[in-house]
């Protein structure tokens, strides 16, 4: 069994904040950054909201539209609002790390949501999160410019 480190921990967490602000009707920069602060000072978990944790949320809270953008574009087969709410959360977080926290190797974080697609969603779900990020990868400098990453 694969080690779980405080990083693959962190993400998960990110995950949980990520699909409670779109299960909220909270998927905004403001809405984000508001649950952010309310799991940083009152969380159902037994420990503290990671730093990493809220470094993604805050992150995918700032570029959310850019990154939405780019997952519509390479969603294929259907609008982005149609895949589960869970796997919009992944995508985002994974989006997230590939452009914009330059300490994460892209095949890691490609590698990470995968695993959280199939620990936390559908049968078909890790299939489609990696395929999306795939193709998100091979498409690197075009979606730099998307999101406005040098």
């Amino acid at each position: 069994m694969p080690r779980i480190t405080a990083r693959t921990k962190a993400r998960r967490r990110a995950v949980d904040i990520l699909f409670e602000a779109d299960q909220r009707g909270m998927y905004s920069p403001l809405g984000l950054s508001d649950l952010l602060q309310e799991r940083l000072a009152l969380t159902a978990a037994q420990t503290a909201l990671p730093e990493y944790s809220a470094d993604i949320v805050d992150g995918v809270s700032t570029h959310l539209e850019p990154i939405d953008s780019v997952l519509s574009e390479y969603v294929q087969g259907r609008p982005l609002d149609r895949l589960p709410a869970v796997d919009r959360a992944i995508l985002r977080m994974a989006i997230w790390e590939m452009f914009f926290n330059h300490e994460i190797n892209r095949t890691i974080a490609i590698s990470e949501a995968t695993t959280l697609a199939a620990e936390l969603s559908t049968d078909s779900s890790p299939a489609l999160v990696n395929a999306v990020l795939d193709r998100v990868r091979n498409a690197e400098t075009a979606v730099s410019a998307d999101l406005g990453v040098h």
